[in-house]
């Protein structure tokens, strides 16, 4: 409230001395512009202007003395405003052990997990990322909440039996993204993005939790061969791509086939940044009162120049007129200049 009350009377006391100076210029308006004692035109928005100047560059330097807190820049520290988190639903079931992925089909589906995460990890500024992962098997675990150690992360997802955490069964992504549903929901609206790694599960018809309002991007990521398959438990398990991308689909986001490639640049960049805030939408009170002393400054400094330079076209001297003009013109202008100094 204050800020507003200082502001009101600067651009009411700039208004007050404004007038205070038009009715000077107006006593002295035939010696300052001429016979006709108009100014340029564009001159009327001057006052206006100079006013509104006052009044943005009160507001602003009085916004950030009051109002805003001093944002100290540090190498080693992130804006909370700019934190961004990564979800990983991690499918740890023993068939995710199965050498069958990669594009040699020779490596095992959690390693072809670990390098397509990886190679995502290095086109991402993953220093403003905080890192979670969920394990999902028979049920889910969370292992690792809002880390910043990406070697954390690599070592999950490497050869650590986290399915041993679990009984065996069936699997479950659904309590995986239940999980990942619970962790996400506290956080920051549009900041979050998920990603499930899996080689497949059955989905049912209903069931499936709908992702929070923190969450801007979902990527389902399937590894494992999908025609040939191997077995396991009595069971020829591959990559299920019709139940992934339905759960891609169901989820609003977008289905990947990590067998044997990479994660495109266009998806990462649109899973990551399409829930992203505009620039004029991170804009806080700190840039817009900024913004108000750049503009109240250049204004306040500009206008005179341009009042000097382009006040009025009209210019002392007598080129250009004939000489019984310029000398009955020199005598009217000296009649008139003597008028003013007898009034003074």
């Amino acid at each position: 409230m204050v800020i507003w009350i200082c502001t009101a009377a600067a651009f009411v006391l700039t208004a007050f001395a404004e007038l205070l100076h038009s009715a000077r210029v107006r006593r002295v308006g035939r010696l300052a512009f001429g016979p006709h004692m108009r100014p340029a035109r564009w001159t009327l928005v001057a006052p206006v202007l100079r006013c509104a100047a006052a009044g943005l560059l009160a507001w602003g330097l009085l916004t950030l003395l009051v109002d805003v807190k001093p944002k100290i820049h540090r190498a080693d520290t992130l804006n909370p405003d700019e934190v961004r988190h990564l979800l990983l639903v991690l499918d740890v079931s023993p068939s995710m052990r199965l050498q069958d992925a990669g594009p040699e089909g020779k490596q095992s589906r959690l390693h072809r997990a670990r390098d397509v995460l990886q190679s995502m990890f290095s086109r991402l500024a993953i220093g403003q990322y905080k890192i979670s992962v969920v394990a999902t098997y028979n049920g889910a675990l969370p292992v690792v909440i809002d880390t910043s150690d990406a070697e954390v992360v690599r070592n999950v997802l490497s050869d650590l039996p986290i399915h041993y955490a679990f009984k065996a069964g069936e699997t479950k992504l659904f309590d995986g993204l239940d999980e990942a549903a619970t962790i996400c929901k506290p956080w920051k609206p549009k900041s979050t993005t998920v990603v499930v790694v899996s080689d497949g599960d059955t989905v049912p018809a209903t069931g499936m939790t709908k992702m929070p309002a923190s969450v801007s991007g979902v990527l389902v990521v399937g590894v494992g061969d999908p025609i040939t398959g191997s077995f396991i438990n009595g069971k020829n398990s591959r990559q299920d791509v019709s139940s992934l991308r339905q759960i891609a689909l169901r989820l609003g986001g977008k289905y990947h086939d990590g067998n044997k490639r990479q994660i495109a640049s266009s998806v990462l960049s649109e899973i990551t940044t399409g829930g992203n805030r505009t620039t004029l939408e991170k804009l806080t009170k700190r840039e817009y009162a900024l913004m108000a002393i750049g503009i109240g400054a250049a204004l306040l400094a500009v206008i005179p120049l341009l009042l000097h330079l382009l006040g009025t076209s009209w210019r002392t001297g007598v080129s250009g007129r004939s000489p019984r003009r310029a000398k009955a013109g020199s005598f009217a202008v000296s009649r008139d200049e003597a008028k003013l100094r007898r009034r003074a």
